[in-house]
């Protein structure tokens, strides 16, 4: 597995990984309406360029090299608040799941984090979300509940979670 740090020639890309994975993870979570008002705001080909175009923003895709495939990518912010990297997207295709690939980009992350002043990594997971038990698994802790909302009348109902780099 190889981390490929993404430019705005992949903005494509990450949009494709994103609906795929999006439909698979959120399809018993979300409305199909909701789903696609994220999809079409959140990864927009204007908001994927502003955030490659941020020194702290990074997209990470995930890289097969025995099948040659894209299995997924990350998104994370240094300095996100003070010592913080926040995990902002983390998905994987529906055939890549299971394989460990989430353990290897959390671990992938946590040394990315290392590098820098930041010392700790939060995220927001989704209240019906099972990777919640996935974040917990890998050392994660729920420190609050929110309320998002996102417009359109949608809302996020997230907790968040944090890990503390030692």
């Amino acid at each position: 597995m190889k981390f490929i740090k993404a430019t705005e020639k992949d903005i494509h890309l990450i949009q494709n990984l994103a609906r795929r994975s999006w439909e698979n993870a959120y399809a018993e979570i979300l409305s199909i309406e909701q789903i696609e008002y994220m999809l079409k705001t959140m990864y927009s080909h204007e908001e994927i360029s502003k955030q490659l175009q941020d020194a702290d923003y990074h997209y990470f895709l995930i890289f097969d090299e025995i099948k040659k495939t894209f299995e997924g990518f990350l998104g994370y912010e240094h300095g996100y608040e003070q010592n913080t990297t926040k995990l902002h997207r983390i998905y994987l295709i529906p055939e890549s799941k299971g394989k460990g690939l989430g353990r290897m980009s959390i671990d992938f992350l946590k040394q990315k984090v290392s590098e820098t002043h930041d010392k700790r990594i939060i995220l927001n997971v989704n209240k019906n979300n099972t990777a919640k038990m996935f974040y917990e698994s890998q050392g994660f802790d729920v420190y609050n509940e929110v309320i998002v909302d996102i417009g359109n009348g949608f809302v996020m109902d997230d907790y968040v979670m944090e890990f503390y780099i030692t």
